[in-house]
């Protein structure tokens, strides 16, 4: 998947390859509701963390070449990195929430500090509400 620029003219040898969704459709039946397939994030993250390397490993090897040609291209690298960018924007997102799965963990209470989940509204231990109980009227008044 590596660009490179031709001795001549500085073009692109090989047009930039669009990241390839990695999820697989689930087919449309003719009468049912569109169906998306729960995605397994930790085949995901695998998917993403071997793209990466590769997008890692062919935008040093582009600009190499256009180094070694005295052909720097700023919009091609740019071009490059984005799609980089992209890819490894995507793989932070599915680590944080395969984070947040193996954690299972909100906060503490403010009471006992045990653990609860973003779900919880009353600790599991001494049966304090977790969530805080505003006064309307100080948020409404000038």
């Amino acid at each position: 998947m590596t660009e490179r620029a031709d001795d001549v003219g500085g073009q692109l040898a090989d047009p930039p390859r669009p990241v390839e969704n990695l999820t697989a459709a689930a087919p449309v039946q003719a009468g049912a509701a569109e169906h998306r397939p729960a995605i397994d994030l930790e085949t995901r993250r695998n998917q993403l963390m071997a793209l990466v390397a590769e997008l890692q490993s062919d935008l040093g090897g582009l600009v190499y070449e256009m180094a070694v040609r005295d052909r720097i291209r700023v919009d091609v690298i740019i071009r490059q990195a984005a799609q980089l960018q992209n890819v490894d924007a995507e793989l932070s997102e599915i680590e944080r929430i395969l984070a947040l799965e193996q954690s299972a963990t909100a906060g503490l209470c403010a009471n006992c500090e045990a653990p609860h989940s973003s779900t919880a509204s009353y600790c599991w231990q001494c049966s304090q509400p977790i969530l805080r109980q505003v006064d309307t009227s100080s948020i409404l008044a000038p």
